[in-house]
């Protein structure tokens, strides 16, 4: 299974805000620290906040925070959340045009294999995978 670079970019957000769970992130001090563009970052933390795995604040001592202590937050609901508009095959998503449809012995095999991805991801928290507090993200390269 291949993560779109939004669920990427959204789970290092997250063990950013882990490393730190006292203070706030700024969508563009995190988006530098990345090499991402300020606004997919925004994008990203709407999703996470629309889901309250974050909050979100304005202001000089503002920015973006876990919504829960990062052993409550489990990876497979953080990928359910970024992933969701994302299926794994064409046919999942309803719009696709199967000859096969209907007589498919693929589908159920893939939905099965997605679901215990998912479900092994449940089995590991942000706590896990959170960085350690002084250590900063290499930047991205291309």
């Amino acid at each position: 299974m291949r993560l779109t670079s939004f669920t990427d970019y959204g789970l290092r957000a997250l063990m950013r805000l882990a490393s730190a769970p006292e203070r706030g992130f700024s969508t563009s001090e995190l988006a530098e620290e990345f090499g991402l563009s300020r606004n997919h970052l925004t994008k990203i933390v709407q999703r996470l906040a629309h889901a309250g795995i974050v909050t979100t604040r304005r202001g000089g001592e503002g920015g973006a925070s876990l919504a829960r202590p990062s052993d409550q937050i489990r990876l497979g609901e953080v990928v359910r959340v970024l992933e969701r508009d994302q299926a794994l095959v064409e046919c999942f998503s309803g719009t696709g045009d199967c000859s096969i449809d209907g007589r498919c012995a693929l589908k159920v095999r893939l939905r099965r294999a997605e679901a215990a991805f998912l479900a092994d991801l449940d089995h590991s928290t942000l706590a896990d995978i959170a960085l350690p507090r002084s250590e900063q993200v290499p930047e991205a390269t291309a």
